[in-house]
């Protein structure tokens, strides 16, 4: 009896996801309305970040409503925004950050060679003088910051200095 009994067949556990598709692949299969950043696939008209693996799920999307509603907006704006993953963003120094930070070292500088402690920094008078008479003065930490961020900075800085010219 045993040999007659049908057994099911084995179930498949694939998947039925594309194992080895890039952002990149989509991008040149849809064209122009898709772009990829930082290994994310972008919608360029709805600024979303869409699923590169699944094909059906960026061509639902690019048939919905609200994708052809942003891309008759987008058309009629004409400037192309593209939406940047945070990473990239966090890598961008402005010139106010690199301005600040050089703002922050010569202070450091200044009161180590005038013998100046760095708690007088705190002091409400000299905060008032930095804010109002120093460009980005208002930008300066308090003592326990300047003393941990920035004075191993300058530590460094003297010393390979003092180490170059004794050569």
């Amino acid at each position: 009896m045993e040999r007659f009994v049908v057994t099911a067949p084995p179930a498949r556990n694939r998947s039925k996801t594309a194992l080895y598709v890039t952002p990149l692949d989509r991008v040149t299969e849809f064209g122009g309305e898709l772009h990829e950043d930082g290994g994310k696939l972008f919608c360029t008209s709805c600024n979303v970040v869409l699923n590169h693996v699944r094909k059906s799920a960026i061509s639902d999307h690019l048939k919905s409503k609200t994708h052809t509603k942003r891309k008759a907006e987008f058309e009629e704006q004409n400037v192309r925004k593209k939406q940047r993953p945070l990473a990239a963003s966090l890598q961008c120094n402005s010139t106010a950050q690199t301005e600040k930070v050089s703002v922050i070292q010569d202070f450091v500088k200044m009161c180590l060679e005038a013998n100046i402690p760095l708690e007088k920094a705190d002091h409400p008078a000299v905060r008032a003088f930095l804010s109002r008479h120093v460009k980005n003065g208002g930008s300066i930490p308090k003592s326990d910051q300047l003393r941990r961020a920035y004075l191993p900075d300058g530590y460094e800085n003297e010393n390979q200095l003092l180490n170059s010219q004794d050569c």
